[in-house]
């Protein structure tokens, strides 16, 4: 009974001083800011230097500039309206056929196919998919090679990005029969979504699937590439190669006397949300055991919002956090 007792007591004990340990603790924060020979403003400029004054000791401070890519109002946007651009080099290096590179889109592509409860290729349902969808030719947007590198200029892809739905694009290679096969290059592609602000963001290049995209210190992944052909209408199997990081090669009948059949495949990037930005970030200033009173700061752009400081204590299951905006813009001197 004893023992019972005093188990009984130790459980109750451990409880208590879990109950203690997570409390968080108040949080009083406030912050002043002045140019660091004190003179205070509402408006300041890139050749001030700045000095923000802390009240209070939370464990953590961040801090958000307001400057691009360092607003508080974006830390949870993940799209914004810009303008995609699509640029990529193309060569062709062997055969003179006419219009065999053709640069398209679909927004209802229904996307490579596996099989059910694998990750083995559908390809039946995967060429069934490419010939039932809606693809947009937008060749015309893009210069192509001739017989020498040549850079595509820019694509804008704005039109795509209104419908609000997710596009693959893709490269559509046609061959015929009878001649040489063109062989074609593709390296150098970026999409990008150009904001109004200046921002940049690139949301696909030629990397894999798994491939690290990183902006302004933000990662995401690249959108991936696969390539398909349906050997009904490719009897001689020539398909896209991808080197993820480099190069989408194809290579055709390199002899009029290997050109015994026409040609066609597909190599596709998708899906792709072309309004996709990365999650502003702010500036870790203190960690929990450090004494942090003040911060000095000398912009190097003009604030596009105001600037803030995020204050909080934190404990395993609970946090106490303050917002700290500040009524103050910089401009150009």
């Amino acid at each position: 009974m004893i023992n019972r007792y005093i188990m009984v007591t130790a459980i109750a004990f451990t409880f208590a001083s879990c109950s203690k340990e997570i409390e968080v603790k108040s949080l009083n924060f406030d912050v002043a800011v002045s140019k660091t020979n004190g003179a205070v403003s509402n408006t300041y400029t890139t050749s001030d230097s700045l000095n923000f004054v802390f009240k209070g000791n939370p464990d953590v401070i961040t801090f958000y500039s307001g400057e691009i890519n360092r607003q508080y109002i974006n830390k949870d946007r993940t799209a914004a309206d810009g303008t995609p651009i699509l640029q990529f080099t193309s060569l062709r290096a062997t055969g003179t056929q006419a219009n065999s590179l053709a640069l398209m889109v679909s927004s209802d592509f229904k996307g490579i196919a596996s099989k059910p409860g694998s990750t083995i290729r559908d390809t039946a349902t995967t060429n069934a998919n490419i010939a039932t969808a809606q693809w947009s030719d937008i060749t015309a947007q893009a210069a192509l090679s001739t017989g020498a590198a040549t850079a595509s200029g820019d694509i804008n892809l704005s039109s795509f990005a209104n419908s609000g739905k997710p596009v693959y694009i893709a490269f559509k290679y046609v061959a015929a029969a009878g001649s040489i096969q063109n062989k074609w290059t593709i390296t150098l592609l970026t999409l990008t979504n150009k904001l109004a602000d200046g921002s940049i963001y690139t949301i696909g290049n030629l990397g894999a699937p798994n491939t690290e995209i990183k902006n302004y210190g933000v990662i995401t992944y690249s959108p991936g590439w696969w390539v398909s052909y349906d050997e009904a209408k490719n009897a001689n199997k020539y398909p896209w190669v991808f080197t993820a990081g480099t190069s989408l090669v194809i290579t055709g009948a390199a002899t009029v006397g290997a050109a015994t059949a026409p040609a066609e495949a597909w190599a596709i990037m998708g899906p792709i949300n072309l309004k996709k930005v990365s999650p502003d970030v702010g500036v870790g200033l203190k960690s929990i055991s450090a004494k942090f009173e003040n911060y000095p700061y000398k912009y190097s752009s003009v604030t596009l919002s105001e600037p803030t400081f995020v204050a909080s204590n934190n404990v395993v299951n609970s946090s106490a956090t303050v917002v700290k905006p500040l009524s103050i813009k910089v401009t150009k001197p």
